[in-house]
């Protein structure tokens, strides 16, 4: 061999397969997919942490009181930017509910709850106890603009115990109070309107002003409603009850039924 080639073949420098990639351990793999669920669902936490409260809701709870201690149904009142339970000794807040850019115009205290009306129109349902939710939110259509200039006077009306009125100009809407669902509705007659801060309780009903243009005669400005609808001679009750319940011969059962119970 030539010495040139001889040199040449001692300087070449020597050439190696590339190393194999290193093989994760089955103990290793096992470990990753445990992992893998955990990332998904902190990521899935932070996401739905991030996202805005419906409807703007921003409910704190300022004390916690224990079972048996303090005042288990707390005062309410409506604040410039809140609903608030306190406790009836200091005064110091229990718990306050607040929509972001609203204001409450309206607080109806009932039994567990806390029923309030804002000033876009909407109706809301707090746990009065603890504050620890919102159960509800109901809308009042084009309610806006007339709470704006008339006032909130008489528009959160109680029918018994389980059913809540809410009164505008151009109807009337029950809603049961536990869930929030709408039981009937009752419209203004053509050419009238109702009068909310002109409402009065006599007995089981409530007498609801609804003066006409026409002012044809007094009983057709006036109409009694009560938990059931609208209270007329031989009348066929709209079905607002729970399932099962037993009817007196005032308010028999109907089979005229706008919203079946749940």
């Amino acid at each position: 061999m030539p010495v040139e080639a001889a040199e040449a073949e001692q300087s070449a420098p020597a050439t190696t397969d590339p190393p194999a990639p290193r093989l994760r351990s089955p103990a290793r793999r096992r470990a990753a997919r445990a992992l893998l669920p955990v990332a998904v669902a902190l990521l899935l936490t932070a996401a739905h942490e991030a996202r805005p409260a419906p409807y703007g809701d921003r409910l704190v709870a300022h004390a916690r009181v224990a079972y048996g201690h303090g005042t288990r149904q707390p005062p309410l009142r409506a604040t410039k930017a809140a609903v608030e339970a306190y406790d009836g000794r200091t005064g110091h807040p229990r718990w306050t509910y607040a929509r972001e850019g609203r204001r409450p115009v309206a607080v109806l205290p009932a039994r567990g709850h806390a029923i309030a009306l804002w000033d876009d129109g909407l109706v809301t349902d707090t746990a009065r106890g603890d504050g620890s939710a919102v159960r509800w939110h109901r809308a009042l259509p084009g309610a806006a603009g007339w709470l704006a200039d008339h006032g909130a006077s008489g528009v959160l009306r109680p029918l018994g115990t389980r059913m809540l009125a809410v009164i505008t100009p151009w109807r009337v809407a029950a809603y049961r109070i536990a869930d929030g669902d709408l039981r009937w509705t009752l419209p203004a007659r053509y050419g009238c309107s109702f009068t909310p801060e002109r409402a009065l309780r006599h007995g089981e009903a409530l007498l609801i002003a609804q003066p006409c243009a026409t002012g044809d005669s007094w009983t057709t400005e006036l109409v009694a409603v009560d938990d059931l609808g609208r209270v007329t001679p031989r009348r066929t009750p709209l079905g607002n009850v729970w399932q099962g319940e037993r009817h007196s011969a005032e308010h028999a059962h109907s089979g005229k039924v706008v919203a079946r119970p749940r």
